[in-house]
Parts: structure tokens; C-alpha cells; sequence
């Protein structure tokens, strides 16, 4: 008997979302026991469970599973509750101060970014978007940021069942242009907000990773287009980045 077999089923069932946790593709049951060895009727009944509870979601009807909304909740209360809260918090301080306006952690969600973590500009001129604003992925930097950060074949099929609507005269209704665009953050690393949200707002947004390099969360700055431009917001990029790496240390490092 494999010591696997042996592990109490709180335990397997955690074995089983570690393993899904950790693949940056959605996998079958019979895929998540490759790597655990488990009895194969275990795996699916437990699969089935997790399903059942919002842990775990299916990809359409397929039979492929990837988190879902209650596991990365979760995961966020743990960061939220921890020192590592305290830590983000003081890079995002940090950052604020040296850009001049309000920066912003965001995470993705079934349906678009939320608003997870954020420092205010001390600007009385400022555009509010308060912890726990939803936004959409296709015309906010932080959406786009992660979209780009997708494999190509998720991307598009993501991308192609997007409600494209236009927010502003600036908003991607197309998919083949959304995808060009995407195509170019993931070479230069950054994604632009371009009044395409909300008109008289731009914003910047950067990757934030974990140890295997994939996407977590991003890091966006934005402000009224009165105060802020393009190119100043691309001189920012280098800070943004920084603090993007600094955070990728503090909560994925051992």
C-alpha cells in the first residue's frame, strides 16, 4: 500500500488541491492521481466533492478542473490575515509615495479583477474605486495583465466568450484586436488602460508572480488623464516592477 493510501481524506483532499493548486493548466481527476497514486474512484469521488462545495470548478463540460471562487478566496483571507498583509501593505505604501498617485493590488476572479488592496494619491482630485470594486478583464490594465499572462489556447478561447462591451469609445469590442494587444504585453511586460474603462482615467498595470512564475495578482496605477499621460505613466513602469518583485519575494519565498 502506497503511503498516499494511508493519508486521512482531509488530508487527501488537500493533497488533491495542492497538486491542482500548484499546475498551471486545468487537469482531469485521473491527471491530479498521476501525481498522487490514490485509488482512482478516491480521487473522483473527492474531485466531485470539492466541485460541490465551490473549491474546485469545471472547465465548461469538460472534465478538466481548475480552482475556482471559494479556494481563492481563501487564499486571499490567508494572505489578507497574515504578516505578509502588513509587508504588502508597506510595499504599496512605499509605491504610492514614489509614483505620486494611487496604486492599486489586484486579483482575478470568475467574472473580472477585484480590488483587493489599495493606497489613495493625497491629490483631492482623484478617481475612486474602492476594496472589493469588481472591474472587468477586457478594457482595465489589470484585466489585460492577466489575460496576457494566459497559454495562448486559454487565452483565446477566454477571450472569445468575453462580453466585449463598450465602455468607452476607447473599449476593445473585437477579439482579434484584444488579442494583438494582449500579444504585445506579454513581450513588453506591462499593460496600459487608456481611457477604455472609464473616460479621463489611464492606468498602468504590471504581473505580480509566484515562485513558478505564473500570475497572481497585479499591481495597476491609474489617475485622470488631467494630471497623468501615457509616457508618464510608462516612466513609472521600472518603480511598478520593483515593487511587483518585491511582493513576489515576500509571499512566495520560503
Amino acid at each position: 500500500m502506497a503511503a498516499s493510501d494511508r493519508l486521512p481524506t482531509n488530508l487527501r483532499t488537500l493533497h488533491i488541491l495542492e497538486v491542482l493548486g500548484r499546475s498551471d493548466q486545468p487537469m482531469t481527476a485521473t491527471e491530479i492521481n498521476d501525481v498522487l497514486g490514490l485509488p482512482k474512484q478516491t480521487v473522483h469521488r473527492l474531485c466531485a466533492t470539492l466541485e460541490q462545495n465551490g473549491f474546485i470548478a469545471r472547465i465548461g463540460s469538460s472534465k478538466k478542473y481548475q480552482v475556482a471562487r471559494r479556494l481563492r478566496e481563501l487564499g486571499s483571507g490567508l494572505l489578507h490575515n497574515s504578516r505578509d498583509h502588513i509587508v504588502r501593505r508597506q510595499i504599496l505604501k512605499d509605491l504610492a509615495n514614489s509614483v505620486g498617485e494611487t496604486v492599486n493590488y489586484v486579483v482575478p476572479e470568475d467574472d473580472g479583477m477585484r480590488y483587493l488592496d489599495r493606497v489613495e494619491t493625497d491629490w483631492a482630485f482623484r478617481i475612486q474605486l474602492p476594496i472589493g470594486t469588481n472591474v472587468p478583464f477586457h478594457c482595465t490594465a489589470s484585466g489585460k495583465c492577466f489575460l496576457a499572462s494566459l497559454p495562448a489556447r486559454q487565452q483565446q478561447s477566454l477571450v472569445e466568450n468575453l462580453n466585449l462591451s463598450a465602455m468607452t469609445g476607447q473599449t476593445h469590442i473585437s477579439a482579434d484586436t484584444l488579442l494583438e494587444e494582449l500579444a504585445d504585453i506579454r513581450k513588453q511586460k506591462y499593460s496600459l488602460d487608456s481611457e477604455e474603462f472609464l473616460d479621463g482615467m489611464i492606468a498602468l498595470a504590471v504581473p505580480v508572480t509566484d515562485a513558478n512564475g505564473r500570475f497572481v495578482a497585479s499591481i495597476a496605477m491609474h489617475g485622470p488623464t488631467q494630471r497623468l499621460s501615457i509616457d508618464l505613466l510608462v516612466s513609472q513602469v521600472d518603480l511598478i516592477q520593483n515593487a511587483a518583485k518585491q511582493l513576489s519575494r515576500v509571499l512566495f519565498s520560503d
